[in-house]
């Protein structure tokens, strides 16, 4: 890896862990239920994963910028995990189950909207 290529990383990856500590910090969207704020990270990721896989980019320097550095950064996988540590730790089972299960069909979901976004506007 050049340096030139670890640049492009670290500015992606600075973008998305800025935008990801603003959501989790100042958004709070109720829809008939409380949805963690790092759900809604992880939601808004797989909505931008969706939409950057639409335009089929072929640049390395652009997948190093937005897939690795700025998606990398952005979207939570771990923080996901603990979430589902701590309800383990609780012992709530049926919440833990639920909790994932809502998370990957979600990410899902705004993954496959935000490519046949771009499929419809292509």
């Amino acid at each position: 890896m050049d340096i030139t290529s670890i640049i492009i990383f670290l500015f992606g990856s600075v973008f998305g862990l800025v935008l990801r500590i603003f959501i989790q910090k100042n958004l709070k969207i109720n829809v008939g239920f409380n949805i963690q704020n790092t759900s809604i990270v992880n939601l808004i990721a797989s909505l931008f994963l969706g939409i950057l896989v639409a335009f089929n980019f072929h640049n390395n320097n652009i997948l190093l910028l937005i897939y690795t550095g700025f998606l990398g950064s952005f979207s939570t996988f771990s923080s996901f995990i603990h979430q589902l540590f701590v309800l383990l730790q609780k012992r709530k089972f049926l919440r833990l189950f639920f909790h994932y299960l809502e998370m990957i069909l979600l990410s899902l979901i705004c993954f496959y909207l935000g490519y046949g976004l771009m499929q419809i506007i292509k």
